[in-house]
């Protein structure tokens, strides 16, 4: 079954020990996510409002719909790069349509099973995105870190840095205080209580001082003014033919980031309480988050790997845990959240430094450097391309990028060789091949395809003169595409037009049902195709004696 909820399947044995664990996991993640929720949209260029009803609404849907026992959906790190790029561009309306467009792509992966083919997105790519998100989100973030008073921030990274180096005089000593002690609470916190929410300490500290002392800081309420307390309203986008072409392009990265985010979070999360979740329910229940959030104000949302561990630690083990997190969240905006608008922008910078940190995983961008000079080649690229650039090309070229290197390792990979000559006595010794009179065989290794053909070819091309039967072995070609079924065509061809039978023998599955459905196994022939070595060396034999009985009589007609 594609679509199969694991809320359906962990409420059938469902107990009250489990639901007061749940419970207790739900609360403490809802408070965690609180302050996340709020920073990740400031960052992503939208009000913090829209945050929050992101956490809510798409964090109930994906774990009520989702294929984890502990996922935990809402706006995240991953996504700030490419939502504050369109909002830029595009508006909130634009956003809106991208984010509704990626939710109909993730359905759509899932029901056609693709859930699992996401792990095929090579793991230097990941690692460089995710790096080079890490590095912009910091990079936004060095205006409140400082205090700095300066207009809006420039999007483009190069942009930014010099913005800052223009306004350094404008430096707030408090801003820098406050930033520096949220980030040593976050840093020291977990020694005193693992129990308590670290941001939420940080938050409710550096708020506190700054309304005792009444510090000249911005808050989150003098630049974006009072938040709704309330359940967000309806939001119908507007919505035209060229507003879905303009943003196809970051849809599909929408799409693609939110698929590899909750899949690589719902793997942790498995590794965390040995479970296993189900991928092509996890994207559907990621699309119809994202397809119904956005009608509410809400940005994109996907698994969010940092809250999951939270939940799993604290004892969630069944999607009633994220559910209870969402009503947390609902409850703490409708009671309380007129008071965020109260919270200093250098907290926000604060937390969204250390999770930078921790996002940037510079002991593994580290350990990458000493792969294969390929793969350091694919991480430098798609790292460089999303700081410089942007996040769309950076993942197009990193994957672009990754394939051509890959296919050039199959083709290093792939190859011919040759075996000793065989006699018309099937004995493989001093025949003389190059007068033309013996069979010679040859081996193919690794798959026939579009990357390893032009190889091929020339391997066989460079045969100085030609055997009487040639029996290509190909017992090592697990696979062969048009290309390669193209290539094999022109050899059998110029070998027949030399005089030169081609037997292929020990094919698998694969490459035999290609050759059948083309029109190659009509040129080689059906009677040429052996299923062992020993066959191919028997039919070998037996047309090189009917030669030796046909050409005498050619000759003398």
């Amino acid at each position: 079954m594609v679509f199969a909820p694991k809320l359906l399947t962990t409420l059938r044995n469902y107990s009250r020990a489990q639901f007061v664990a749940d419970l207790g996991a739900g609360v403490i993640v809802g408070i965690v996510a609180l302050p996340l929720a709020i920073a990740f949209a400031i960052a992503s260029g939208v009000t913090p409002d829209r945050g929050l009803y992101t956490a809510i609404i798409a964090g109930f849907l994906i774990s009520a719909l989702g294929g984890s026992r502990v996922q935990i959906g809402g706006p995240t790190g991953a996504f700030v790069v490419i939502v504050y790029a369109i909002v830029q561009r595009y508006g909130i309306d634009g956003l809106t349509v991208a984010t509704i467009m990626a939710g109909v792509i993730l359905i759509a992966l899932g029901l056609l099973r693709l859930g699992s083919t996401i792990r095929f997105v090579p793991f230097p790519i990941i690692t460089g995105f995710t790096s080079g998100i890490a590095v912009i989100i910091f990079s936004g973030e060095i205006k409140d870190l400082l205090g700095l008073r300066m207009g809006d921030v420039p999007a483009h990274f190069l942009e930014k840095w010099l913005a800052y180096g223009q306004h350094l005089t404008s430096i707030n000593p408090y801003a820098i205080a406050l930033s520096a002690g949220t980030i040593a609470i976050l840093l020291v916190w977990p020694a005193i209580s693992r129990r308590i929410p670290g941001p939420l300490v940080a938050l409710l500290a550096a708020t506190a001082v700054v309304q005792i002392f009444h510090l000249p800081v911005e808050t989150i309420g003098s630049r974006f003014g009072a938040i709704r307390a309330s359940f967000p309203p309806l939001h119908l986008p507007t919505i035209t033919i060229r507003s879905f072409a303009e943003l196809a392009q970051p849809a599909i990265a929408i799409a693609l980031l939110g698929g590899i985010e909750s899949l690589l979070s719902a793997v942790v999360a498995d590794g965390m309480i040995g479970g296993q979740h189900r991928p092509d329910t996890e994207l559907i229940a990621q699309g119809i988050a994202n397809v119904v959030t956005p009608f509410f104000g809400g940005i994109p949302a996907t698994g969010a790997i940092a809250r999951t561990a939270t939940n799993a630690k604290n004892g969630g083990r069944t999607p009633v845990a994220g559910m209870i997190h969402a009503v947390t969240l609902l409850l703490i905006t409708i009671l309380v959240g007129k008071w965020a608008a109260l919270v200093p922008m250098a907290c926000l910078a604060g937390i969204l430094t250390i999770v930078c940190y921790h996002m940037s995983e510079w002991r593994t961008f580290r350990a990458e450097l000493r792969s294969p000079k390929s793969d350091v080649a694919v991480l430098l690229v798609t790292f460089g391309l999303t700081v410089v650039v942007s996040l769309v090309v950076a993942i197009e070229v990193g994957m672009v990028l990754a394939a051509f290197l890959f296919m050039r390792r199959m083709a290093e990979v792939a190859g011919v060789s040759v075996s000793a000559p065989v006699d018309e006595t099937g004995e493989g010794d001093t025949m003389n091949v190059a007068a033309g009179r013996g069979i010679q065989t040859y081996e193919i290794n690794g798959p026939l395809f579009f990357g390893a053909a032009t190889a091929f070819k020339e391997a066989l091309s460079d045969i100085a003169s030609r055997p009487r039967v040639i029996i290509l072995r190909m017992g090592r070609v697990p696979a062969i595409d048009a290309t390669g079924l193209r290539t094999l065509a022109d050899i059998v061809h110029r070998f027949r037009r030399d005089g030169t039978l081609v037997i292929l023998s020990e094919l698998h599955p694969q490459p035999r049902q290609a050759l059948e459905r083309s029109a190659v196994l009509e040129d080689v022939g059906e009677e040429n195709i052996a299923n062992d070595q020993a066959t191919a060396v028997q039919l070998a034999r037996d047309h090189i004696a009917l030669m030796a009985v046909v050409a005498p009589r050619a000759r003398h007609r």
